[in-house]
């Protein structure tokens, strides 16, 4: 009995988790001929069973109209797997057949995969992805678009485990560089309510879900009527990577800090103040509002990649799934913030508590500096200024939290200080804990990777002087953008191209396959990725013996010569990089967050993709060995 209720509780798990997540393009190939892949992405600990398996095996079948043939059978691509003595698939998984389609005009490709998903000696009940994939035939031959997907309503199962996958993310997102500088800021502004903190707290964590799903719901809304091709990540964009708000940011965090430190009190205008009185508890409203935009303004460049990822489902025909699945993820990402929210209320009840705040506020003010730097460099290395590369960001941390100790420690004091009768252990520990890091950061000075830190520091290619430059592995030069002749250097001493059309070129006569590179000066996932998954041997090995690297900068504001720009289908002009790459990506590959991979053969046909940010070493050395 229980071994039954046990199964049963496993095959509910299976089916509320997308266990593998599919997405069907079709490719031209010559004349009348085109291939449809559908590409899977196994989630871990997950497996499934190949075609050849005659019981439980993954079964692709497309439909045949009077305009769309099948020519031979379906094929299947995978890297083996052992379970017991069994073969399955893992990681990623590819089902290919090769179609006829006759006439021109608009055509659907359709079908459906047929897939049970295991984990340990338990599988799920057989589940179906439906696709549906338009394809435009020209009126003439020589057709080498790809078309992708309309991603149909999701399932039951499908929607909450992309529910559970945002609330997930909304947590994760308090450790990322662009969100974590607003918890000094929060705590700091709460601290200094006098009435009505915890009701003031749980609208901080309103406004915050609101400012998330009310603006996307909107947009969702205006694709639904309007179209997806209305749709673009512009806005985006220049939020998370202009200089612009990237500096006003940086300013706004660099005056906090100076608050912090004692210099002046940020408060409201006292006009603002005396309406405030009037109206209670109303008009204080105004300032909680004020601080869950900034919240959302500053977060958006690590947040960017999961709104965008909604987005991409609402041009693709879905409507409901977008709006609860940010929903979610706002939930998940305000709550720790109204929690941190209610925490001052009943740090002031705490005795003798003054003196003690005041050194908080002085160490939020030093960490607020360190990571408000953030926002500084994004404009930096978007625009190529070299104003803060690495080993100048390096030195003002290290700087900066030399300071800090020597502030614990009580040889430094500020204005509203009390002095420190003497050395608790608290402080001691803190002291400890604190030149560690400073420790930590020296070798950096002389290119150590520091990956702990890789999604916070610019990239070592920004660093002039790195010990052993021109070892394996080790760089010393700009990955910019080249203008005339697309060849670039990257990470870890790896080379490829800025445009995709002349890294096709060279995988062809290389005989070898497309390694895509979807990127951004400002992504600190895509640092983070490059420092602790590319740096892996086998990665390395992989992407320079069997790949031409193609790295699309999505956000690189290098302005392009008159010869190079790009006119959309809407008569919009694209004058620089970042924009024509943002373009070419949305339209080609169907993504607007970075970081995210795609492999392609020497014709240009998309092999496998998109994969996103995932710290799995071993599955994107699987993902590279398609």
């Amino acid at each position: 009995m229980a071994v039954k209720f046990l199964t049963v509780l496993v095959t509910l798990a299976l089916q509320l988790n997308p266990s593998v997540v599919w997405k069907a393009v079709v490719n031209h190939t010559e004349g009348d001929r085109y291939q449809l892949v559908v590409s899977g992405e196994i989630a871990r600990d997950y497996y499934v069973h190949p075609m050849s398996d005659p019981n439980v095996g993954t079964i692709l079948e497309v439909n045949t109209t009077d305009r769309v043939f099948l020519a031979g059978k379906p094929q299947e691509e995978y890297t083996p797997s052992d379970y017991k003595g069994e073969e399955v698939v893992t990681g990623t998984y590819l089902l290919r057949q090769d179609i006829q389609i006759n006439g021109s005009g608009k055509v659907a490709v359709e079908g459906t995969v047929t897939w049970s998903a295991c984990s340990g000696d338990f599988c799920g009940m057989p589940e179906d992805y439906e696709f549906s994939v338009p394809v435009e035939i020209p009126g003439q031959a020589g057709y080498d678009g790809a078309a992708e997907a309309s991603s149909l309503p999701a399932t039951a199962g499908n929607l909450w485990g992309l529910i559970l996958e945002a609330i997930l993310w909304g947590f994760l997102m308090l450790l990322t560089p662009c969100v974590f500088p607003m918890v000094p800021m929060t705590v700091s502004f709460f601290i200094k309510q006098e009435s009505g903190g915890r009701f003031k707290a749980l609208m901080y964590g309103v406004f915050i879900v609101l400012l998330y799903t009310v603006p996307i719901s909107i947009i969702i809304g205006l694709t639904w009527l309007l179209g997806g091709d209305t749709v673009t990540a512009d806005i985006f964009n220049w939020l998370s990577t202009h200089w612009l708000p990237n500096i006003l940011f940086f300013l706004i965090f660099m005056a906090f800090a100076a608050s912090f430190f004692g210099a002046f009190e940020i408060t409201l205008p006292s006009s603002w103040t005396t309406k405030a009185d009037a109206k209670s508890d109303k008009g204080g409203l105004l300032g909680v509002f004020f601080l869950a935009l900034t919240l959302v303004l500053v977060s958006f460049s690590c947040t960017g990649p999961i709104v965008g990822t909604v987005l991409i489902k609402s041009t693709q025909g879905e409507f409901w799934t977008p709006m609860v699945t940010m929903l979610a993820f706002s939930i998940a990402f305000a709550l720790p913030f109204a929690l941190l929210a209610f925490f001052p209320s009943v740090l002031k009840k705490l005795p003798k508590s003054g003196g003690w705040l005041n050194s908080v506020k002085v160490v939020l003010g030093f960490i607020e500096i360190a990571l408000g730097l953030k926002f500084l460099s994004t404009a930096d290395q978007t625009y190529h200024w070299h104003l803060l590369d690495r080993e100048i960001y390096l030195a003002i941390w290290i700087v900066c939290f030399t300071l800090l100790g020597l502030y614990l420690l009580g040889k430094i004091r500020f204005k509203n200080d009390s002095p420190p009768e003497y050395l608790s252990v608290g402080r001691l520990a803190l002291v400890i804990a604190d030149f560690t890091f400073v420790l930590y950061l020296l070798p950096g000075l002389w290119g150590a990777p520091l990956k702990a830190l890789s999604g916070y520091l610019p990239p070592l290619e920004t660093q002039d002087f790195v010990l052993g430059a021109g070892m394996p592995g080790q760089a010393g030069h700009d990955a910019t953008y080249v203008i005339d002749g697309s060849e670039v250097s990257l990470p870890h001493g790896l080379t490829g191209y800025s445009n995709l059309e002349d890294g096709i070129a060279a995988a062809k006569a290389q005989g070898k396959k497309v390694f895509v590179d979807i990127t951004g000066h400002g992504c600190v996932n895509c640092r983070e990725m490059e420092a602790r998954v590319w740096s892996d041997p086998r990665v390395l090995q992989r992407l320079r013996d069997n790949y031409v690297i193609v790295s699309l900068y999505v956000d690189d504001k290098t302005k392009l010569p008159e010869d190079k720009w790009l006119t959309t289908e809407s008569g919009k002009v694209l004058k620089d990089v970042g924009r024509v790459n943002s373009h070419l990506v949305l339209s080609r590959f169907g993504v607007n967050s970075q970081p995210n991979y795609f492999l392609l053969d020497g014709e240009g046909n998309t092999l496998a993709g998109p994969r996103g940010y995932n710290l799995d070493t071993d599955a994107f050395v699987k993902f590279l060995d398609l």
